[in-house]
């Protein structure tokens, strides 16, 4: 299906958030993902089923100053 990831299209195969996060290899820790403008708790990513035209942002923490 295609999604919109960060303003990009994307072709995935996941059905939900967590299969999502394993093919595009995000770290386990520092991520924030939301979903058509709606953030989704990682406790909830399982749980969450894509569908076609998804609007994906998804946030990677960083450090430094």
């Amino acid at each position: 299906m295609r999604l919109i990831i960060n303003n990009k299209a994307v072709e995935s195969g996941a059905e939900n958030l967590t299969q999502l996060s394993l093919e595009l290899n995000l770290p386990d820790t520092g991520i924030a993902v939301a979903v058509n403008q709606r953030m989704i708790p990682r406790s909830e990513w399982s749980s969450f089923i894509l569908s076609e035209g998804m609007d994906i942002i998804i946030i990677k923490a960083v450090c430094g100053g």
